[in-house]
């Protein structure tokens, strides 16, 4: 097949929907009908997937599952403000570039031969982007946390992603040998253009409903009982209603599940859970405001 700029598109990774959430459970990422039909599609599409929603809600495990269950090399770009080509795409390697300037200095080679000696593939120094449309084998690329770039580096993240080529002045143009399967996280702090999220399937993932958080304790923390999976899903459920500067994440719930499991707990009361709320929520106010309610629960 071909994406929808031309390029060839690796031969299907998925067969269908429910295969997709079969395997994804098989390593303990339990998908919706949602979650597994925008993965299917983006690999029949060739499309990246932006993925949105508050942070700790599983939008990079999901990249990570994907590569894991299709045997792919994950390789993975951390956005933060100041990213710039240089670390995103590609940088000369400067010092053995002049080690070598430096060396044949003497060998009358003139600048024109020099020249296309230091600005060969020896010199090239690859970075996330570059390395995953120049890789042989297939990859699952990762652009995390993607709105904390600015918008000149979005402007570059979306040049590659619309025709997986990039123009290096030194060396020409270099075209994807296979397409990746490409996923951009975003916490929404900022707002992405409207170009970057044409370009991509747009999958919003949130915190998860009552029973499928059940699940993923049962399926993450080792031997945890069905009961306490059950008290741990519900009393979250019930703090995240409460207005809080930031929300506990399913992380979160995992660490606090695995807490009450160390500590032998059984049956969460309100000393236990009050006790131990530092596991769940970062900030003062927060845990001020859940012990208030943990109190007017009981």
């Amino acid at each position: 097949m071909t994406t929808d700029n031309g390029a060839v598109a690796d031969t299907n990774r998925f067969q269908n929907v429910q295969g997709v959430r079969d395997d994804l459970k098989e390593v303990n990422y339990l998908a919706d009908d949602g979650i597994a039909g925008v993965a299917f599609l983006a690999d029949r599409l060739g499309k990246p997937i932006l993925v949105e929603g508050p942070a700790g809600t599983g939008k990079t495990q999901l990249a990570k599952s994907i590569a894991e269950i299709t045997g792919s090399k994950l390789i993975r770009l951390q956005c933060y403000e100041g990213l710039d080509e240089s670390k995103a795409l590609y940088e000369w390697n400067y010092k053995k570039q002049l080690l070598r300037i430096q060396t044949e200095r003497g060998d009358n080679e003139d600048w024109t031969e020099m020249k296309d000696d230091i600005f060969s593939d020896e010199f090239l120094l690859t970075r996330p982007l570059l390395e995953a449309i120049t890789a042989d084998e297939p990859v699952v690329l990762l652009i995390d946390e993607v709105d904390r770039v600015e918008v000149e580096t979005e402007a570059l993240l979306l040049e590659i992603l619309s025709d997986y080529q990039v123009s290096i002045p030194e060396l020409g143009t270099i075209t994807a040998k296979q397409i990746p399967l490409v996923f951009l996280t975003s916490n929404n702090t900022r707002e992405l253009s409207e170009a970057l999220k044409r370009r991509c399937l747009y999958l919003h993932v949130d915190y998860p409903e009552l029973d499928r958080e059940r699940e993923i304790v049962l399926a993450k923390v080792p031997d945890i009982t069905e009961s306490l999976a059950d008290q741990v899903a519900r009393i979250v459920r019930s703090i995240r209603q409460l207005d809080l500067k930031k929300a506990p994440s399913v992380s979160e719930t995992l660490d606090w599940a695995r807490t009450l499991m160390i500590l032998n707990i059984d049956t969460i009361d309100e000393q236990t859970a009050k006790e131990t709320l530092n596991i769940l929520l970062k900030y003062q106010t927060d845990i001020a405001k859940a012990a208030k309610e943990l109190s007017v629960d009981d």
